[in-house]
């Protein structure tokens, strides 16, 4: 099998994630797992959430919900809420909370040959829609941004409704950064990023304030310590989606069910112990599903998109989270090498080869290729502190006496008159994404291919 096309997972149904572990269960047993599945994407969303929006004080903190905060520089390894950034597009966030009203996004008119988008994602991690360049164009505006439910009136001037399923959702900023000297101009855009209620907007009163919510305390390691209790707290800001209800009501013999607390009352002691012990195995699981991933074509979108695939949304919410929708960009994996094993750059040095410009990725905005350590799927320290090489920096790039561009990918300098052509690794396990932003048919359609990496001798 070609390591960069597509490994499916998830097919179709929540029967799918239960092979993942192998031998016949009870049905409890089968049902454990599959609430573990459905709720994974919830509590590792809710992570970036809280480091962002509600741990004031905290390494990561942002700003507080409803407001539009930006990062104006491309991402490090200091950055480290999100798994597998980019390292392209400076970003900004904003953390939705649409209990009481809706929020109005306004957007700046910029330059028509930058790249900007805003990615809606909910609780669930889908990818509900998203304003910018494909959309709408670059000429900005203002959009409001309701919750489940909402049935007011859209105020004159508003370009378009999004209504999201869940109350807490998710919204990322992507502002192309052209080349250093650019900054400046991607701090004006982003200061033309703004967030306001709905009733601030129309300069109204504003609605009585939802609920005080005290926000559970979250880490990584509390993640698979607590990841019950934070499952069933998150399920009262994300109603089941059609279809959903009888499966969700089967979770309630679990104390799983939206305003409740787990453990409960009802629950026996052997559930209880039961539960704590299938968490970590169910992780290990979904990793496992998540190492299979090599491109984005098939498991980031909608809310259609994605029904009944759990195990993928999982999965994807694992290796990537807030990947973007095919026709956004285009994500290739390379996790493997051209003999199938996991790249290493303490015993290997790989290349890319494109044999020609005409080879490269076929994009409407542009591509780049980024570099990550497996341990922590995050951005690689290096003596460059060169994270990843695109587009924009192919005047730079050499081409050797055939024509051919050669991207290399190893933990020792390929020598100074190379090093152009070097996007460091670590000396340890290592796997790079490519990234095609607005991808051009032939590459959604397999006219194009990707090169594989090549291990060189």
């Amino acid at each position: 099998m070609n390591r960069r096309t597509l490994i499916k997972i998830g097919a179709g149904s929540m029967l799918a994630c239960r092979p993942a572990w192998g031998g016949s269960q009870s049905r409890q047993t089968e049902l454990i797992r599959e609430a573990l599945v459905y709720t994974y994407p919830l509590v590792k969303n809710y992570l970036t959430m809280f480091q962002y929006a509600f741990e004031e004080g905290g390494r990561q903190y942002k700003g507080p919900p409803n407001t539009v905060n930006s990062v104006a520089r491309v991402y490090t390894p200091q950055d480290t809420a999100i798994i597998t950034p980019n390292s392209d597009t400076p970003y900004s966030f904003i953390v939705f909370d649409l209990r009481a009203e809706p929020v109005i996004i306004s957007l700046p008119n910029i330059e028509a040959h930058r790249y900007y988008s805003l990615q809606l994602v909910d609780l669930y991690t889908h990818n509900v829609d998203y304003l910018g360049s494909r959309r709408d164009g670059n000429g900005g505006g203002d959009f409001l941004i309701a919750g489940p439910g909402w049935r007011g009136t859209v105020p004159t001037g508003v370009r378009r409704v999004v209504t999201m399923p869940t109350t807490l959702a998710m919204g990322l900023v992507r502002t192309q950064l052209l080349d250093p000297s650019d900054l400046a101009r991607v701090r004006e855009i982003q200061a033309g990023y703004v967030a306001q209620p709905l009733s601030s907007y129309l300069g109204q009163p504003a609605p009585l304030a939802p609920t005080a919510v005290q926000w559970p305390v979250i880490s990584d390691e509390i993640l698979a310590t607590d990841f019950w209790s934070l499952a069933t707290f998150l399920l009262e800001f994300a109603a089941p989606l059609p279809g959903e209800e009888e499966m969700r009501s089967g979770y309630t013999g679990l104390g799983i069910a939206a305003g409740g607390h787990w453990p409960d009352r009802s629950m026996s002691p052997e559930l209880v112990a039961e539960m704590r012990a299938a968490v970590r195995p169910g992780l290990q699981s979904i990793l496992a599903e998540a190492q299979n991933l090599t491109d984005s074509s098939t498991i980031f979108g909608d809310p259609d998109f994605m029904k009944g695939r759990y195990l993928t949304r999982a999965a994807a919410a694992m290796g990537g989270i807030y990947g973007n929708s095919v026709e956004e960009a285009l994500y290739i994996n390379y996790n493997r090498d051209d003999q199938g094993a996991s790249p290493d750059g303490s015993k290997h040095r790989y290349v890319l080869r494109f044999a020609s410009e005409a080879d490269l990725p076929p994009v409407g905005a542009f591509w780049s290729l980024t570099m990550y350590a497996t341990a922590s799927q995050l951005l690689v320290e290096n003596p460059l502190s060169r994270y990843v090489i695109n587009s924009a920096m192919l005047p730079g790039i050499k081409p050797n006496d055939r024509g051919e561009i050669l991207l290399y990918l190893q933990h020792e300098s390929p020598g100074p008159e190379l090093e152009s052509n070097w996007l460091p690794a670590p000396a340890e396990p290592f796997y790079a994404i490519m990234r095609l932003y607005l991808p051009k048919p032939e590459a959604l359609d397999k006219r194009w291919t990707a090169p594989s990496m090549e291990r060189l001798a």
